[in-house]
């Protein structure tokens, strides 16, 4: 399976992005996508992530309420909408996927909020 991610950039405090996260191959086998990230000299963090078939979303309590994540099935795409992005919303954002053959990263894409 391959992610590819897009939609990152720089953002003033209180505004919106929308980040999009396709994946090619064996996406039969994925069970779940979502998003993570990772701000500077942090670990890695679980933002969101949603069930491929039913569609299940869970969100970590820092983005409740801001941040929405939804898939199209018919184009194995997930996305990230963000809204009231905080400068502590500054990080790299990474997609990832799991499935039955395992777990898949994509190369991550830089979000940055000024204030």
């Amino acid at each position: 399976v391959q992610l590819v991610e897009s939609g990152g950039g720089l953002v003033q405090a209180g505004g919106s992005l929308r980040l999009s996260c396709a994946a090619s191959g064996s996406t039969f086998s994925l069970n779940a996508m979502g998003w993570y990230r990772q701000a500077p000299g942090q670990q890695r963090e679980e933002v969101a992530d949603i069930t491929t078939e039913s569609g299940y979303t869970n969100y970590a309590d820092f983005v409740k309420g801001r941040f929405t994540i939804s898939r199209d099935k018919s184009k194995n795409t997930v996305y990230l909408q963000m809204n009231s992005l905080k400068p502590e919303d500054t990080a790299v954002y990474y997609c990832h996927a799991g499935g039955f053959f395992g777990d898949y990263w994509g190369q991550g894409t830089q979000v940055t909020v000024s204030s």
